[in-house]
């Protein structure tokens, strides 16, 4: 989703929003081959150096969360489509202790996937925490994705293109997220948040 905070081309030092570069250099390749993009093309389609991109796939650079958004937007995939092997169907254990947990530099906002990766997911689910007092500004996603989300504690505003939604534990909603968003921890814990995202079928 994790929905991103502001877009940068820093990687962050490690552990501090970083995504693992090993898995995440090939499946870039994989992606951008498979659209017949080239370094060139995807740099200026993405903004991001070419320079940069040939250190991810080489797995010389661990690229942030918010890079991975500005490239995996450019590209038309959600970010968890670069930042794990695809799945073919077959029953799969996400173990808690071995998740890759995404988080913005400061570290007030994280992003669990709680769903194999692919290239193209038709439903993402994710784990969103937020500390207390965090603001996370998310990227508008591509027309027609939808979302849905339950607090499962605290409480939070939900900004929908400038309208504010506030939400207490165990309250639901649901909004196209291709228009910008954000989400607030306005409670006095931190706040968690189970958040599907339903992308549009590339057919339509």
């Amino acid at each position: 989703m994790s929905e991103a905070p502001s877009l940068q081309d820093d990687p962050a030092p490690p552990g501090a929003g970083d995504a693992d570069a090993p898995a995440v250099g090939p499946n870039l390749r994989r992606v951008r081959t498979k659209r017949g993009l080239s370094l060139e093309r995807l740099a200026r389609r993405s903004g991001v150096s070419r320079s940069m991109l040939s250190q991810i796939e080489l797995g010389q650079t661990a690229p942030t969360v918010t890079l991975l958004w500005k490239i995996a937007r450019s590209l038309g995939v959600p970010f968890s489509a670069l930042i794990g092997p695809t799945h073919g169907g077959a029953p799969q254990v996400l173990r808690a202790r071995e998740s890759k947990v995404l988080t913005n530099q400061e570290g007030s906002f994280s992003s669990r996937a709680l769903f194999p990766p692919g290239d193209r997911p038709q439903s993402e689910f994710f784990e969103v925490r937020l500390k207390i007092g965090a603001q996370e500004q998310a990227q508008p996603r591509a027309p027609g994705t939808l979302a849905n989300l339950v607090v499962g504690a605290g409480a939070v505003d939900v900004t929908v293109d400038r309208t504010n939604h506030h939400l207490d534990t165990a309250d639901a909603m649901s909004f196209g997220c291709d228009v910008a968003h954000a989400f607030r921890n306005t409670g006095r814990v931190d706040a968690l948040i189970y958040l599907v995202v339903t992308n549009p079928d590339p057919m339509d």
